[in-house]
């Protein structure tokens, strides 16, 4: 998403879908699962999520010494959680970066993943039914249903991204749900999966445990670990999983082209925001956040951003290769 999203300013934190920040509506939805929400961030983003969430407490929001991936976050995570709450209440592990309209339906497919998490003793996590063969996804196949639950699943296993034909017999067979990276489980089941799979990231947990949360020893330790993947580092390694069907829209807000699918546009298909302006513009994502005007004359599928850090001037169809051009911008 650059120019909007830098490192310094990443795209969560950015107002894209509405007049509220991807992190503010995502708070927002994860007040209607329960009575608590902790939000998770990475120390140099810590005063902006502050700033954006002022309704929350500052015990609440939990910071990361420094990014160490997502393994080793959702411990320290568990491990804060688990200090002033009782371990077999179930926590919903959400990204702050996804676009969802439907909240009731949210709310009732995580209240399912919570019961069948609480019943079975297991991590449960949410599938999207795929809609496209996409290939940026990674897939959840799924095996039989779990007794007394609708739309629950066995895991049976976890497909990398797959190349577009793969994708396509994927979608055909009806098996595969999108892993969007939720999860569902009690500081206790999460504990219990790590002794029989992940024997050391339970080490890890344990040690993090024992030493003071505020202490220097909490950070150096924390920043001596390595950054690990949760997919990789657990869920993919345990055979005791289940699956929820998600019974709610949703995107992973990637690009340009995914933000322009689901913001209200013109007639024409057009979303213009700053000073634009255009003749003959059609199925257009212009952004101007700089003083001086940008004008267009008879573009389409065309996405222009303009702001302090860079110009971008893309095809719509091509916009997920933002990242690629981003990167190299960065390490100039």
């Amino acid at each position: 998403m650059w120019p909007l999203s830098t490192p310094e300013f990443p795209k969560h934190l950015l107002k894209l879908t509405n007049e509220k920040s991807l992190l503010q509506n995502t708070f927002e939805r994860a007040k209607t699962l329960g009575d608590e929400v902790y939000v998770l961030t990475e120390a140099s983003h810590s005063d902006h999520v502050a700033q954006q969430l002022t309704g929350l407490d500052a015990d609440h929001i939990i910071i990361e010494p420094g990014r160490r991936g997502t393994a080793h976050c959702i411990l320290m995570a568990l491990d804060v959680i688990s200090r002033t709450h009782d371990d077999g209440e179930a926590v919903a592990f959400i990204h702050a970066d996804h676009h969802i309209r439907d909240y009731d339906g949210f709310r009732k497919s995580f209240q399912a993943a919570n019961e069948v998490s609480i019943n079975n003793h297991e991590i449960t996590l949410i599938g999207i039914e795929p809609t496209y063969p996409s290939t940026g996804f990674g897939y959840i196949e799924r095996d039989g249903d779990i007794d007394g639950f609708r739309e629950v699943y066995k895991v049976e296993s976890f497909k990398e991204k797959p190349d577009f034909e793969t994708a396509k017999k994927y979608i055909q067979s009806g098996k595969y749900l999108w892993n969007c990276g939720y999860f569902v489980g009690s500081v206790g089941t999460f504990v219990d999966t790590m002794k029989s799979d992940a024997p050391e990231l339970l080490h890890t947990f344990e040690t993090l445990q024992n030493l003071d949360l505020d202490s220097s020893d909490y950070r150096d330790y924390y920043l001596s670990l390595d950054n690990q993947v949760i997919d990789i580092a657990l869920i993919e390694k345990t055979k005791h999983l289940a699956v929820v069907s998600a019974n709610f829209d949703w995107m992973d807000v990637g690009s340009f082209k995914d933000l322009h699918d689901v913001i209200d546009l013109d007639e024409q298909g057009n979303y213009f925001q700053g000073d634009v302006e255009y003749i003959d513009a059609e199925n257009v994502y212009v952004r101007n956040e700089e003083t001086k005007p940008i004008a267009i004359i008879g573009l389409d599928n065309i996405v222009v951003v303009n702001t302090s850090d860079g110009l971008l001037v893309a095809r719509k169809d091509v916009a997920p290769k933002v990242g690629e051009i981003a990167k190299k911008i960065q390490a100039r």
